[in-house]
């Protein structure tokens, strides 16, 4: 069974047409299915991570939180310990 499809148009801005066709050409597909499968992925992103976040976001406490963050700090930092 073929799946139903749909048309439309989709402006980009040149640099990124000539990104997605050097992308498509170099995967071996046509530019069509390459934006098709990279919605999907993108799509496929977004519901993991509201899966994901959904089964710990009831199981928070914020007063807990508050407290941890406003808790009395440890040792300052030490030498080495600074981000560069």
């Amino acid at each position: 069974m073929t799946p139903r499809v749909s048309t439309f148009s989709l402006r980009l801005p040149i640099s990124l047409k000539a990104a997605v066709e050097r992308m498509a050409e170099a995967d071996g597909t046509s530019m069509n299915q390459f934006l098709v499968m990279a919605a999907a992925e993108k799509l496929a992103s977004i519901q993991t991570a509201e899966t994901y976040f959904a089964a710990y976001r009831d199981r928070g406490d914020v007063n807990q939180a508050l407290a941890f963050l406003s808790r009395p700090g440890g040792e300052p930092p030490g030498p080495g310990d600074q981000i560069d």
